[in-house]
């Protein structure tokens, strides 16, 4: 018996990562191949004659839907007609036919369950054998994706050991915007984790601080080089120097010449490190900004709704010195894009807030 073959695949719609269940399919069978089966289960066909009745029954169920009715095959499947028309008055013509006419096809309970129990599925690996970094965290904030200079970054994935005077690989941090460093200081380096001591090249602008960070290895002494990099962006904290004097630090921002938004000041009692967030409403596309204290999952000020550029007031969360932070959203539809197609609909960044 054949198996039904699948392979997890990344999900870049949710955050954090998670996989998908794809199956992939062995080959696309048409008449003939569904012909063929009829004559094994029916030896009393031939292909001529199995492969003739099925296109009479495709025939006849398009003449019963193109009369108005509905087909239900008991055990197997209904089709029926839908429209998707929308109208703005009730007496409104209907739009041409080939905008909203639509067949659609349903499998009935006790067909899905036939298909069910004869089923056995076989797992294929995610793709070619290549570096695979699953998570990226820094050792000392104990946060995902963050790059923090001085601190460890903890890669976690599979078939990421390299050897650079062996074979030649390598690991590259990367500025989005310009900048590259190839990695030198390694506390492990193995097939399932990579501790590097990050040496984080420099971009151009303050607000510049997405970085992507990638593996390449041999598996051979002559094989191919192979590259993986990790999926999501790092970011590297940003210093707030002195945020009741109208600082202008650029934030939540990517690869561009001038920042998305920008702090214009604050109130705050002493030093500390905290987040900032913007997370995008898909349903209606408008942006939450908020405070988050340095854990994930830990305390958070009330969310600020953005729908336009201007400046917006966030407190901070319970107990943070932080009490206030003015944000100036300088390009909200830049924002938005870029938490929406970059960053899987949240997007944050951390803040090294000093007071003198």
């Amino acid at each position: 018996m054949k198996t039904v073959q699948w392979r997890p695949e990344v999900n870049s719609l949710t955050m954090p990562q998670s996989y998908s269940v794809r199956h992939i399919p062995r080959e696309t069978v048409g008449y003939d191949g569904v012909a063929a089966r009829m004559v094994r289960n029916n030896p009393g066909l031939t292909a001529v004659q199995a492969e003739a009745s099925l296109r009479a029954a495709v025939q006849a169920m398009q003449d019963e839907l193109a009369e108005g009715n509905r087909i239900t095959l008991e055990d197997a499947f209904s089709i029926t007609l839908s429209f998707t028309a929308r109208l703005e008055n009730p007496d409104d013509p209907l739009p041409p036919l080939e905008d909203c006419l639509q067949v659609r096809a349903f499998a009935s309970r006790p067909f899905v369950d036939a298909v069910r129990k004869t089923v056995l599925p076989e797992r294929l690996p995610m793709s070619e054998k290549l570096p695979q970094i699953n998570t990226a965290e820094d050792t000392v904030l104990k946060l995902a994706d963050v790059l923090y200079a001085g601190s460890a970054l903890r890669l976690k994935g599979a078939d990421l050991f390299f050897d650079s005077e062996l074979y030649g690989g390598e690991c590259v941090i990367a500025g989005t915007r310009s900048g590259s460093a190839a990695q030198t200081r390694f506390v492990s380096v193995t097939d399932s984790e990579v501790v590097v001591l990050p040496v984080i090249p420099s971009q151009p602008d303050p607000w510049n601080n997405e970085y992507t960070i990638s593996i390449s290895t041999r598996y051979t002494e002559h094989g191919t080089l192979r590259t993986g990099t990790y999926r999501r962006k790092l970011r590297t904290p940003l210093l707030i120097s002195n945020v009741t004097h109208h600082p202008d630090v650029g934030i939540l921002s990517g690869a561009g010449t001038a920042p998305f938004a920008k702090i214009k000041d604050g109130t705050a009692s002493a030093s500390l490190m905290l987040r900032i967030q913007a997370a995008l409403d898909i349903a209606d596309g408008h942006l939450e900004l908020s405070l988050l204290d340095m854990k994930e999952g830990g305390k958070s000020g009330a969310p600020v709704r953005v729908t336009a550029n201007g400046t917006f007031t966030l407190n901070g969360y319970d107990g943070a010195s932080l009490t206030s932070l003015s944000v100036a959203v300088e390009n909200f539809t830049g924002l938005a894009d870029l938490v929406r197609n970059g960053y899987a609909g949240r997007l944050v960044d951390v803040l090294d807030v000093r007071v003198a």
